[in-house]
């Protein structure tokens, strides 16, 4: 299995690890996407099953160009970064962290 992170210096800025992950299968943390690139995020992504994002748009696009993702995660509370009915149709889950900085924030 292939995973990879978009965006990863905005959920881990050096204080962690990924071997979480790294221990699923082949990861791939880049710690910056472009929001604008999609040949960039496209070319990341490749043949990863798995892909993680925090700021990185995952519109349509990417989805016809990245065949095998089969999960996306967002590593934040919201979903407005992704294409939620293009996975609905090709049927891949995605999921965000809804309680992300409810701690910080209360």
């Amino acid at each position: 299995m292939k995973i990879v992170v978009l965006d990863g210096y905005c959920l881990n800025p050096g204080d962690l690890d990924w071997k979480g992950l790294e221990a699923l299968g082949e990861c791939i943390v880049y710690d910056r996407t472009s929001l604008t690139d999609m040949e960039e995020v496209i070319s990341r992504i490749g043949d990863a099953d798995i892909v993680y994002t925090n700021k990185t748009p995952m519109p349509r696009e990417v989805f016809e160009k990245c065949p095998n993702i089969r999960f996306v995660g967002v590593l934040a509370n919201g979903y407005n970064v992704v294409d939620v009915n293009t996975e609905k149709d090709k049927g891949i889950p995605v999921d965000n962290i809804p309680t992300y900085g409810t701690a910080s924030v209360g």
